[in-house]
């Protein structure tokens, strides 16, 4: 029968008594541990960080007219010419305009789907900034801001002011920064906006849009849907753009697809709309963990080296075990248990310094005007990547004290004696 109480002691004596060598084993498993969870946890919450930024901009499923040539000619409707090589210069794309018809029935229909967390109508139109002798090109989209700030962090991006400022002032405007910047503008300030036909209206500064795409923001504002039909002279019912959020982003292709057959409306999913993004999303994170991996790979060996020498060591302390009555099995526990204590310790202390230091690291200030919502370093602290460092720890341990200690079960004692 073992003895558990004699062996654990034994264990004990052994890693006081070379304290020097169980430190440096105890710090290796800590220095591998920690570096691992301070890796993983940053660059999986810069991936984070990055998916965020396009995810809780980008609507789940895109909506709008799209003008485009028409697929038949007038030309395939005279039968004559049906069996004929025809060739067509100068196509011209259909009479049609850019709102979507029916808008309003569409937008009930996609509230009343169970799968659908929100539906926001836009209203997008091309105009002009006039301030003084400055005029610049740009656009202005027509939104219902409290929806955008639920349903897409609208709110984040407004350096200056509030969202809920345009959704309270009738004639107000989020400016872009850059616009705001070139032509010397203000919260409180007016802006003229002129549209393609000329017709100009003063709108109030509310607020500064900055969402740290230089080419947005140098052209693009934002007005409460209400603002732009009146400017445009449009009914309540004209919008050129649908935004839908889902609860569940897998189901944006088939919806998207849906929409297209039933309202012949272009719709545009996410997955398509960021293919390339994804693309890069799936590189990173095969890079993070091929180079997590790695890393532990490196501090395993790291591990069994330093257990490995530590066994060896105490060559003399096997023979007189052995010589004092204790069987093989006993020798190979005790050394066995000395690995495992060395793995427990050094990765519990591996799991405080990697939380440490990432902890620092998300506290350490990170501003720039390309991410106005980030102040800080992300940190991604999910509890699985300490399960998987404790988890490894241990079993390196494990594995690094069982080879070892496997082999001098078997050692005879007296040709330890002999060779000393």
């Amino acid at each position: 029968m073992i003895n558990w109480k004699v062996i654990l002691s034994i264990s004990k004596t052994h890693l006081l008594s070379r304290i020097k060598q169980t430190s440096i084993a105890a710090l290796g498993v800590t220095f591998g541990i920690g570096t691992f969870i301070i890796l993983v946890s940053f660059m999986t919450g810069l991936n984070g960080l990055l998916d965020g930024l396009i995810l809780n901009r980008t609507p789940h499923v895109h909506i709008y007219n799209e003008i485009k040539p028409s697929v038949r000619q007038p030309l395939d409707l005279y039968d004559k010419f049906e069996d004929s090589f025809k060739l067509v210069h100068s196509i011209k794309p259909k009479l049609t305009q850019t709102k979507i018809h029916n808008a309003l029935p569409l937008i009930d229909q996609l509230k009343k789907n169970p799968d659908v967390k929100g539906v926001i109508p836009q209203l997008k139109s091309q105009i002009f900034y006039i301030s003084g002798s400055i005029e610049l090109g740009g656009n202005l989209v027509g939104i219902d801001v409290l929806e955008e700030v639920r349903l897409f962090n609208f709110g984040d991006y407004v350096i200056k002011g509030s969202p809920e400022a345009l959704n309270n002032y009738e004639n107000g405007i989020l400016i872009g920064s850059g616009v705001a910047e070139k032509m010397s503008l203000d919260i409180g300030n007016t802006v003229q906006i002129s549209t393609v036909r000329g017709d100009l209206f003063p709108l109030k500064i509310v607020g500064i849009y900055q969402s740290g795409l230089a080419d947005i923001d140098n052209i693009q504002s934002f007005a409460t849907l209400k603002t732009v039909q009146k400017i445009l002279g449009e009914p309540k019912n004209y919008f050129t753009d649908i935004n839908v959020k889902l609860f569940d982003i897998d189901k944006a292709v088939p919806m998207a697809r849906n929409i297209e057959n039933q309202f012949n409306l272009t719709a545009v999913d996410i997955k398509s709309a960021n293919a390339q993004f994804e693309t890069g999303t799936s590189i990173r994170n095969l890079i993070t963990y091929a180079v997590s991996i790695t890393l532990l790979i490196v501090a395993g060996f790291g591990i069994y080296n330093i257990l490995n020498m530590l066994i060896y060591e105490k060559m003399n302390d096997i023979a007189i075990l052995k010589a004092t009555g204790f069987s093989g099995r006993d020798v190979q526990l005790i050394f066995m248990s000395q690995a495992i204590l060395i793995g427990l310790i050094g990765g519990i202390l591996g799991l405080v310094v990697g939380y440490s230091i990432s902890s620092v690291i998300d506290n350490l200030p990170f501003e720039t005007e390309a991410l106005p919502t980030i102040k800080t370093y992300p940190v991604n602290y999910n509890i699985w990547y300490y399960v998987i460092g404790i988890s490894f720890a241990m079993i390196s341990t494990f594995l690094a004290g069982y080879f070892p200690s496997k082999k001098a079960r078997k050692i005879d004692p007296v040709e330890i004696i002999r060779g000393q």
